[in-house]
């Protein structure tokens, strides 16, 4: 699902956040691409990450629906990181300081 496909190659996956009743264990997250499953207090469990297309997002919905669990919601969120942010932290230097420094 998070393969590239040829008419998605060098665009920027989007984020989706897809909303489950009922509970799904975290350890299911590699059955789903990684994406973060999260346990919410009314009892849903939310799916969060980035999805390459389309068809990766009607993959991913196909095994949600295999696993049984009543759909509540579907959302594309601006939540990842942005085209000019880094993904990971830029090493400390004396032109990057650390906040405060």
């Amino acid at each position: 699902m998070t393969t590239p496909t040829a008419g998605s190659q060098g665009r920027r996956p989007s984020w989706y956040e897809i909303r489950l009743q009922g509970r799904l264990d975290p350890r299911w997250a590699t059955w789903f691409d990684g994406m973060t499953l999260t346990a919410g207090s009314d009892g849903t469990t939310l799916l969060q990450g980035p999805v390459v297309d389309q068809a990766a997002l009607h993959g991913l919905l196909q095994r949600l629906r295999d696993v049984g669990l009543p759909l509540v919601s579907v959302a594309r969120v601006e939540t990842g990181p942005r085209e000019n942010e880094p993904t990971t932290p830029r090493p400390r230097t004396p032109e990057n300081p650390e906040p405060g420094d």
